[in-house]
């Protein structure tokens, strides 16, 4: 492994290890091209693939393209938007003009038109980003960790016998191996921090409608899209870009405002944080990822806030995630027919026959049970600025199963892992994971700042308060 450095300056510097905003420098200061910068990372991509399998597709040729482009319109000093000539990746759910969204299933036809961008993508083309590839899914996104009958198993750079997490595993992935700086992905039930935790990069769910969704998901108002970064300060610029127009395609957006970034270094010191280690005593926490997190949790209290160990007091709302899950999954794959459902990933098939079994009245007890939870968490936010917790009480287990042996709740389903991170999609507030150390084995542990929704700019300038003082994960396996 070589070394890790994200910032442009003197000595030996791998491009596939600079962050967004130390390529942009370098490109502001002719010290790098983004043509050199563009080939680095396709070349990385390449050499990661046959390990990782993070990528269904590269688009080597027109990447380039739009590198050379960005190029002179950097040598004309005139840059288009915040991220020109900075190469990102799509989660493979996302549409992306030119390129199939094959979505990991093989009931998807690869020959449909795709000329049309999700706004996500379209923002970060009119920012004059240089989009890579697409990265890998679970069939349909429907669970935690990347595998998919279509494109097969994604892997963790830090050790590919583990996985990568899902459903943004390939995003995740691909950030920490040096196959981009940035990628987005998207995020229903924690499907952009539980991958970015287990690879060790900084993840967040913004607040729902905050980055506007097209088409519309079928798990409805829990579905996210969100940035996957090396850091926090490059996460909030990307953030701004893709949440940055109006646009008409979703109705539930919110309205655009000024963005996260104002703000981003004003540290934590007055801020009223709640610890919450084990969620009331409800989820057995790993002890290695217990005492990361702990350690995260005094880095805190030690930059200034005010820190108490203090619960939000919900029971584990996941029976009602599940019929809200369930009935979405059931519903995407209503118009198959037998050969189709046949040839879906088994627990997709599974989770989608409970789904059509729920009534309209059970929905809407769901939801009944979602909205009580989402006033018990703003009345929570009343008290306390932000909510820490484990992004997840394990670290990454075995690639290409589902849950780990012996892990979780007792249900066979990723819920079962996952007891900090869906609840948040059910209240749509916004939450991100940020690396804060190891396990015995090396293997990356999150801590997930949560906040009142709207409060995008508080999580994010408490994570930068973190990344700053030093809580971070191990170096990204990158060169």
């Amino acid at each position: 492994m070589t070394s890790h450095r994200t910032e442009p300056g003197t000595g030996p510097t791998s491009l596939t290890g600079f962050t967004a905003r130390g390529l942009l420098a370098a490109y502001e200061k002719g010290e790098v091209s983004p043509v050199e910068a563009t080939r680095a990372v396709l070349e990385r991509a390449e050499a990661v693939q046959g390990t990782l399998n993070c990528f269904v597709r590269t688009a080597r040729e027109d990447a380039l393209a739009q590198a050379a482009a960005s190029e002179e319109r950097w040598r004309r000093k005139e840059p288009r938007g915040l991220l020109d000539g900075v190469p990102v990746t799509v989660k493979d759910l996302l549409l992306t003009a030119g390129m199939p969204t094959l979505r990991g299933s093989r009931a998807v036809a690869e020959s449909a038109g795709w000329a049309e961008d999700a706004p996500s993508v379209a923002g970060l083309r009119e920012h004059g980003a240089v989009l890579i590839g697409k990265t890998t899914t679970p069939e349909f996104g429907w669970k935690g960790v990347t595998d998919s009958p279509r494109h097969g198993v994604t892997r963790n750079p830090y050790d590919p016998s583990r996985t990568a997490g899902g459903s943004s595993g390939g995003s995740a992935a691909a950030v920490a191996a040096g196959a981009g700086p940035l990628s987005v992905g998207t995020d229903g039930g924690g499907s952009v921090r539980i991958p970015a935790s287990f690879c060790g990069v900084f993840g967040m769910k913004p607040t729902y409608g905050r980055i506007p969704l097209y088409p519309s998901s079928p798990f409805g108002t829990l579905a996210h899209a969100g940035p996957i970064a090396r850091d926090p300060a490059d996460a909030a610029l990307m953030l701004d870009v893709m949440a940055g127009e109006a646009d008409w395609r979703d109705w539930s957006q919110s309205a655009p405002d000024d963005g996260t970034r104002a703000g981003l270094f004003d540290g934590v010191r007055g801020l009223r944080v709640a610890y919450s280690p084990t969620l009331g005593g409800q989820v057995k926490v790993a002890p290695d990822v217990a005492a990361a997190v702990r350690g995260a949790v005094q880095c805190l209290a030690e930059l200034g806030a005010y820190v108490e160990e203090a619960d939000p007091d919900f029971a584990d709302p996941v029976e009602s995630f599940h019929t809200l899950w369930f009935s979405g999954a059931a519903r995407v794959v209503q118009g198959f027919g037998r050969a189709q459902r046949e040839a879906l990933d088994p627990g997709l098939r599974e989770i989608c026959g409970i789904g059509a079994r729920y009534s309209a009245l059970d929905y809407l007890a769901a939801v009944d049970a979602r909205m009580a939870l989402g006033r018990r968490m703003g009345r929570f936010h009343t008290v306390y600025d932000l909510l820490v917790t484990p992004t997840l009480p394990v670290t990454a287990f075995a690639a290409g199963v589902e849950t780990p042996g012996g892990a979780g709740s007792g249900t066979r389903r990723w819920t079962g892992w996952t007891p900090f991170t869906y609840p948040f999609n059910l209240t749509q507030q916004p939450a991100a994971t940020v690396p804060c150390g190891t396990d015995r084995e090396g293997l990356p542990v999150g801590v997930q700042l949560v906040a009142a929704r709207h409060r995008d700019g508080l999580v994010l300038r408490a994570a930068e308060a973190l990344y700053g003082a030093g809580v971070r994960g191990p170096a990204h396996p990158t060169g």
